[in-house]
């Protein structure tokens, strides 16, 4: 996903930019992605959090990350981000979460 602003720390307001809080978010995941730390281009054995993969209407797919492994929803459901933030970096937009759930 491209910015439409600069700013330089996660921020719940740069969120809301990007994702609507009344439009569902579906989640695209079939799993949970461990992310490793890479010192001089080797994989480490340090866990430094975890992706998942949602898309919501008018808004490409899109990453969120979690420090602590998130429980995956089912596939295609809709769901709810606890505390969603997001970061713009060099024209790109990153997104964190501090949880995910299934909304019934």
């Amino acid at each position: 996903m491209k910015t439409k602003n600069s700013q330089n720390a996660y921020n719940e307001n740069t969120a809301k930019q990007y994702i609507s809080d009344v439009k569902p978010i579906i989640s695209v995941s079939s799993e949970v992605e461990t992310q490793y730390n890479w010192i001089d281009g080797k994989r480490t054995d340090l866990v430094t959090g975890y992706k998942l993969f949602f898309i919501q209407e008018g808004v490409t797919p899109f990453a969120v990350k979690f420090e602590k492994k998130p429980s995956l929803p089912p596939f295609l459901s809709e769901i709810k981000l606890d505390k969603l933030e997001a970061i713009e970096i060099r024209s790109n937009v990153y997104f964190r979460a501090e949880g995910v759930r299934s909304v019934k």
